[in-house]
């Protein structure tokens, strides 16, 4: 029988006590007023039977069928119930490892403490500890995100499950999705377009969300306070590990194949997999790789990830003799003082603009160089050897963190305004780099120009590692470029940073608050998501609904467009790549 106490996520303690108040009413309310009720329905004997064993169209004609007796998986921790959506198995807040609270805080993983009866996997589980969302303060960003923040706990280490059958020995591809937020917020179900039930339906793959530490509680360098803390700089991404440890050992009995696993991330979850590339600890859990706006060619160095480390000690009034309070302090005090150094001596980019050439450093607490857990930047100067028969796709968005988002005023730009922009990042180089531009795009608006060179240095990095990865030899890397410019908002949000997942997920409708709902966003959304489903089932992303994807070569960068005219272009902004390009 199901154990009524397991209708919610297991906890130590209450979470209340490990976030400041605002965060947890924003998570509340965002769960309140997203969650749908399960009811249990009954079933016949024979349909049972059918469903136990892993057959969803037992449940025909129903939208959601949740029971006792429905999409039962047994996993190395004990028994789990998920539930039945139009004929996808779904299951949520699986715990793949320990609570990280107490005396587990800044320390690896520890396994998942198994229980007896069957565990309701129904609801998403806690989130990781983050600051409140600044983004709800603004009107068309969040119309056009619709964030679930849910509840933040530190038994956080949690999987989500989309799967088309259970328990009948299949061997689907298996999609695991990295958040994005960078190394300090997010969560797996943060977005409408990480849900997992369309991708999984349409391709006939297994889907995998998770989430992970963040921030101050998965970065923190305390490894010179004691060898127990010896990983601490890097538990957030020890816990993707183990995270893909749980799904080779357990993701056959949700219908897919451990040897047939696909990491995609977008942002800082594109920067996740780009580290894993480079982890001993991850070699051999993953086999393709999809790296969204997030390439990550250099990690901290073990010296300022140090640095940081020993200011947010001293901000916290902690010494070497009492160091150990820092696992017991409540998580508020850690945030309130990690945010205080980071104000102080890791200020934001200027013009507020990314530049992903100095990304390690602009990000702060994050994966950090350790002989050990990542002994080499992974992929400069070259692409870690570990990885190297991954094949990946890598690419970006046109507009990425530049648009009219919040600001319909920037529509009336000038072209003085750009370049007075322009020459706060690339000071002398300003007027070759308008020339190249403009050149490109001759009737481009001020704005739209000064949007394309803002997220130029996204794509350079996207670019370059492309180039390191071909340079191995061993493996193929597939270039895109994510032009679509959505309708919603007079169309000024552009290709925006995010834009992408929607269609990579095949959810433009349930998205149409960012994509307009409308057919040419769904046909877009077929042939970006049968690229990714294909390329997780192959390693090669072409598909009949697309022209043929060349591998990367560095002498023509041979890069798919996907807009409402999809092509593969060679080298399609060589002359303003070479007019921002250093040295």
């Amino acid at each position: 029988m199901i154990n009524d106490s397991s209708l919610q996520p297991a906890q130590t303690s209450s979470p209340a006590k490990n976030i400041d108040r605002r965060a947890l009413l924003i998570g509340a309310a965002a769960v309140v007023g997203g969650a749908a009720t399960a009811a249990a329905m009954p079933v016949t004997a024979s349909a049972a039977a059918d469903k136990r064993s892993g057959e969803a169209g037992a449940g025909a004609g129903r939208s959601i069928t949740a029971s006792a007796e429905t999409a039962v998986v047994e996993v190395s921790s004990g028994k789990v119930a998920g539930y039945i959506h139009d004929g996808i198995f779904t299951f949520k807040g699986i715990p793949y490892a320990a609570s990280t609270e107490g005396v587990n805080r800044f320390l690896p993983p520890a396994k998942a403490k198994p229980w007896s009866d069957v565990r309701s996997s129904r609801h998403f589980g806690y989130v990781s500890p983050q600051a409140p969302r600044a983004g709800w303060a603004n009107d068309e960003e969040s119309f056009l995100f619709t964030w679930d923040d849910g509840i933040q706990g530190e038994d956080c280490l949690r999987v989500n499950i989309w799967t088309p059958k259970i328990n009948d020995g299949g061997k689907r591809p298996v999609m695991v999705w990295l958040h994005g937020g960078g190394y300090a917020a997010g969560s797996g179900q943060e977005l409408l377009s990480y849900d997992g039930e369309n991708l999984a339906r349409r391709g006939d793959v297994v889907v995998v969300s998770l989430n992970h530490r963040l921030n101050v509680l998965g970065y923190l360098d305390l490894s010179k306070y004691g060898d127990k803390y010896a990983g601490s700089a890097n538990v957030g991404m020890l816990d993707i590990v183990a995270a893909l440890e749980w799904v080779r050992d357990n993701i056959a009995a949700f219908g897919g194949d451990p040897g047939s696993v696909t990491i995609f991330g977008q942002s800082g979850g594109g920067g996740k997999v780009s580290v894993l590339m480079g982890m001993p600890a991850a070699k051999g859990l993953f086999h393709r790789a999809i790296v969204e706006s997030g390439s990550t060619l250099r990690v901290r160095t073990a010296e300022s990830s140090q640095k940081l480390a020993d200011l947010i000690v001293s901000e916290l009034g902690l010494t070497a003799a009492t160091i150990d309070q820092i696992q017991t302090l409540p998580y508020s005090q850690l945030l309130k003082a990690s945010t205080e150094v980071m104000r102080a001596h890791n200020p934001p980019p200027a013009g507020g603009v990314p530049n992903f050439r100095r990304m390690a450093d602009m990000l702060g607490l994050s994966p950090t160089l350790d002989e050990r857990i990542l002994p080499a930047h992974p992929f400069d100067p070259q692409a870690s050897a570990l990885s190297a028969d991954v094949p990946m796709i890598v690419g970006t968005t046109l507009n990425e963190f530049v648009s009219g988002i919040n600001h319909p005023e920037y529509e009336s730009m000038t072209d003085a305004d750009v370049e007075t922009r322009v020459r706060g990042i690339f000071a002398d180089k300003t007027p070759q780099i308008l020339a190249a531009f403009r050149a490109r795009t001759p009737q481009a608006k001020p704005f739209d120009v000064w949007s394309h060179i803002a997220a130029s240095t996204v794509r350079e990095n996207a670019i370059k590692q492309c180039k390191a990865k071909a340079a191995l030899g061993k493996a193929p890397a597939y270039l895109y470029w994510f032009t679509w410019q959505t309708p919603v908002l007079d169309g000024r949000p552009r290709a925006f940073h995010c834009s992408e997942i929607a269609f990579a997920f095949d959810n433009t409708d349930r998205c149409e608050n960012m994509t307009g709902g409308g057919p040419d966003a769904r046909a877009l959304g077929a042939k970006v998501s049968d690229a990714w489903i294909q390329f997780a089932r192959t390693g090669n992303p072409s598909h009949p609904g697309i022209p043929s994807w060349k591998p990367f070569a560095a002498d023509t960068v041979p890069t798919m467009i996907f807009d409402n005219k999809t092509e593969l272009v060679l080298n399609p902004d060589g002359g303003e790549q070479k007019s921002i390009a250093e040295g």
